[in-house]
């Protein structure tokens, strides 16, 4: 046996050793058959690391005759693609599968496009970003296949544990292990969904377990010793970072608070607490509003003590405060109706502002007939203190409305009063 890591040594040599993705490449997809039939098109894979962008570009050059080179963005230079452009002078073809793709600047993308769009390098492309930000979009417009992968299924990442214990050539077959079906789901679980950190995580295991003669006893404390922090989302400015900042909001605003919750422990796992607290003071605002104000109030408070904790101790706080969002009553009509002025302002809807409501702290100010503003105080109105019936918008959008409230929570209460005062204007 080599000493090539397990993960490396696992990775599919044809498209059939595949294991998971199925949506993408499994026999039933037209890609499946396009490659079969011996057709490589330009492509570019998307998603998490681990989770089979690599083994795919890799079991396609299994299939295919054509030359294949691998390169990483993160290390690679003008250089090297100039050396797979001139191996396209010798052999007319050549796949080459750049993984980061998006960590290439926009000059070094631009410089493949000539030779992706004659057909000379079969572009296969790998990035864990969302290649519509972060990817040129002129080498996007040519590759013909853009697919996004997903984490495998348990019992996906089980079949290539079990395929790592028995293959007697690349795996682990030829050890003599003792291993239960319990503790390979246990691996399986803890992996995630990632291959690599599964076959990484099962190799680690073996050569951990205490041995008798010469076999691999695998008890259940090494496992649980070596699986760590497996479901961290890892880079703190990737794309899945924001799919979870995203995600912890949209739970909230669904009020599902088992998978708020859920979304708040995996950003918390991150250590990134300045976003969270970021997040849910605009959630408080931005989703609850009128509909229970003291929220406001609340997450702030919870936000502050969090600061002032820290973590581990900040998780407190900011559960109560996910919980209560959740199960709160929700608008988001103040924010929606300031949207529609800001809109109103931007398109140039604008107008004079009504001579009485300038400012008249100076002397001269009633010469420019500054003058006529009522005080509202001056004029009381049941429990609601003052209010009197003049013009605050400019006179050409007099009957502009930009607030709708509706009937949620607190806001049913301030919408009756919005109703009333309404009504009270009519009668001017």
């Amino acid at each position: 046996m080599n000493g090539e890591p397990l993960a490396y040594r696992m990775r599919p040599r044809n498209l059939d050793e595949i294991i998971g993705q199925k949506n993408v490449i499994g026999k039933q997809t037209s890609l499946y058959r396009m490659i079969k039939n011996g057709h490589v098109p330009s492509m570019l894979l998307y998603g998490e690391p681990g989770i089979g962008k690599t083994s795919i570009a890799f079991a396609i050059a299994g299939e295919t005759k054509i030359p294949f080179i691998a390169l990483n963005a993160t290390t690679a230079g003008k250089k090297d693609v100039e050396a797979v452009v001139e191996e396209t002078h010798l052999t007319g073809k050549v796949i080459l599968f750049l993984d980061e793709i998006h960590r290439f600047n926009k000059a070094q993308q631009d410089y493949l496009l000539p030779h992706v769009e004659r057909g000379d390098i079969i572009l296969i492309g790998a990035t864990t970003e969302n290649p519509f930000h972060d990817v040129n979009p002129a080498i996007r417009s040519r590759c013909g296949q853009i697919k996004q992968l997903t984490r495998l299924s348990t019992d996906e990442v089980i079949e290539l544990l079990q395929r790592a214990l028995h293959d007697e050539k690349n795996g682990l077959g030829k050890l003599d292990i003792r291993i239960t079906d319990d503790q390979i789901e246990t691996i399986a679980g803890q992996s995630n969904g990632d291959a690599r950190k599964s076959l990484t995580l099962l190799e680690s295991v073996v050569y951990s377990s205490p041995k008798d003669m010469n076999t691999y006893i695998v008890d259940d404390e090494t496992i649980n010793d070596l699986g760590g922090n497996v479901g961290v989302y890892g880079d703190k400015k990737g794309s899945n970072y924001y799919n979870l900042l995203s995600s912890l909001q949209k739970s909230i605003r669904g009020s599902d608070v088992h998978a708020a919750l859920y979304y708040l422990a995996h950003l918390l796992e991150g250590g990134d607490l300045t976003a969270v607290n970021r997040r849910l003071l605009v959630i408080a605002y931005e989703d609850i509003g009128l509909a229970n104000s003291a929220v406001g109030t609340n997450v702030l408070a919870a936000v502050t003590a969090s600061e002032r904790l820290g973590l581990p101790e900040a998780r407190i706080p900011l559960s109560v405060a996910v919980v209560e969002m959740c199960l709160s009553s929700k608008s988001n009509s103040a924010y929606k109706a300031l949207d529609a002025a800001i809109a109103d302002i931007r398109a140039g809807h604008v107008g004079e502002i009504p001579k009485h409501l300038r400012d008249a702290h100076y002397a001269g100010a009633k010469e420019l007939g500054h003058t006529g503003y009522k005080y509202p105080h001056d004029y009381p109105i049941g429990t609601f203190g003052g209010w009197v019936n003049q013009e605050y918008l400019p006179h050409n959008l007099k009957d502009k409305k930009y607030y709708e409230p509706i009937e949620s929570g607190e806001e049913k209460r301030l919408a009756a009063i919005y109703e009333r005062l309404e009504e009270f204007k009519k009668k001017k």
